[in-house]
Formats: C-alpha cells, sequence, structure tokens
C-alpha cells in the first residue's frame, strides 16, 4: 500500500481524537455545587460553647443526690448559723434541655431550689425559696445571669436588677452586691458559692460526687415527680 496516502488518513484520525477528548466532561473535576453544599454543612453545626458544656455537666447528675459540707462561711456569724452543724443535701431532681432544678437541703429545711436555666445570652441562676405548705417565700427567684462565657468547670451570676429591687425592699441592701457561682468537676465535687467582691463574705458548700447518697424526700412546693437517675 502507497504509504502518503495512509500519512493523511493518520493525521485526521489523530485530529478527531483530539477534537471528541476536548468535548468530553472531566470525572475528575469537582462539582461546585456539591462542594458549596459541603461547607454550608460545616458551618450549620457551630461547636458547643463552655456554658453548654457546663450544663450538660449538671445533666449528667440528674436524678442523683449528694452529700456537703461547708467549704467555707465568712465571716463567722455572732448568732447561730442556719447551716452549720446540719446535714447538707443536694439532690439533682428535675432536668430539661432549658432547665435543671436542683433543691438543696439543710437538715429537714426543705425550703431551697437553684435553678439553672438556659437563655438566649447564657445562663440563668435563680433561688426558688418556699414555705412549708408550698407557698413562695417574701424573698425568693432571685439570682442573676452570666455576664461571660466562664468555664466548663465553673459559671458566675452577678445579681440582676430583679434581685436588687427586691433585696432593697426587704432591707437587704448589702446582698445587692453578690456574685454566685456553680462549680462542677465530673466524678470530684459539685461547689456552690456565694460571694460580694469587696467585702470579706464568701460562702462555699462543696459536695462529694464520687458517693451518691438516698434521695431526700421533694423539697417544699414540688409538684413534679423526680427525674430518673442519668445513664
Amino acid at each position: 500500500m502507497d504509504k502518503t496516502l495512509n500519512a493523511p488518513r493518520a493525521l485526521l484520525a489523530a485530529t478527531l481524537a483530539v477534537a471528541l477528548s476536548a468535548c468530553s466532561p472531566n470525572p475528575a473535576a469537582p462539582d461546585p455545587a456539591s462542594s458549596t453544599a459541603s461547607a454550608d454543612a460545616s458551618t450549620d453545626a457551630p461547636a458547643a460553647t463552655a456554658q453548654d458544656a457546663f450544663f450538660d455537666r449538671l445533666g449528667a447528675l440528674c436524678g442523683q443526690a449528694f452529700a456537703g459540707t461547708l467549704a467555707a462561711n465568712e465571716p463567722p456569724s455572732t448568732t447561730p448559723d442556719a447551716f452549720e452543724g446540719k446535714p447538707l443535701v443536694m439532690h439533682v431532681r428535675e432536668c430539661s434541655d432549658a432547665e435543671i432544678r436542683i433543691p438543696f437541703h439543710v437538715g429537714d429545711d426543705r425550703s431551697r431550689t437553684w435553678v439553672v436555666t438556659r437563655t438566649d445570652d447564657g445562663l440563668r441562676l435563680k433561688h426558688d425559696h418556699r414555705h412549708e405548705d408550698g407557698s413562695d417565700d417574701a424573698v425568693t427567684m432571685y439570682g442573676g445571669d452570666t455576664a461571660d462565657t466562664g468555664s466548663a468547670g465553673r459559671q458566675e451570676f452577678p445579681v440582676d436588677g430583679f434581685s436588687r429591687e427586691m433585696f432593697s425592699r426587704e432591707g437587704m441592701e448589702v446582698s445587692n452586691a453578690n456574685v454566685w457561682a456553680i462549680e462542677v468537676e465530673p466524678g470530684e465535687q459539685f461547689v456552690y458559692e456565694l460571694a460580694r467582691p469587696g467585702s470579706p463574705r464568701l460562702f462555699r458548700v462543696a459536695f462529694d460526687l464520687t458517693r451518691p447518697v438516698t434521695l431526700p424526700p421533694a423539697p417544699w412546693g414540688a409538684d413534679s415527680a423526680p427525674a430518673p437517675a442519668a445513664d
């Protein structure tokens, strides 16, 4: 066969192959829409905050009770103190995604419940005080909101305006500087604290999380059953 005729044919075949390959889609090229969707999915799940982690630590104690001891109670009282020499027990009794209620029993006095609530801006601590018949005490639902992110182990709650107004009305102006705090070290201790910056006042109760105790009776005014122990 004449080789001079075969050359144009070979050139034509090579040209057609190049043209066809240029028209074919590249299977390795990423899909822009898919990449965008993946990026959006990764930004839809924000990392947990320190306050979320703290709230989860509280929730992990749900359904359990723990005995406590006075770690600080300054300055020393000149009159009989309501907490000295009394059994101190806290019970993480009611838990939801938005609120955790923790009755604090001082001997036979079941009037106190700490209420930790999620807010749009952080966390809130309130003190629900009741009489034995379940009615509200004159000084109740005082507390405050977090002013910063805190940490997974400690959150502070400076006194809020509602509480200052109530304290002033009830002749308790000294409490207008209160800052409360709760600390949770899993498997170690839970601490409730009241401090008064600028004064020597410091009250701390530390609860041993290594040894759960028998559940106490319901707090005064309770209208729901206690939660079961967390898994």
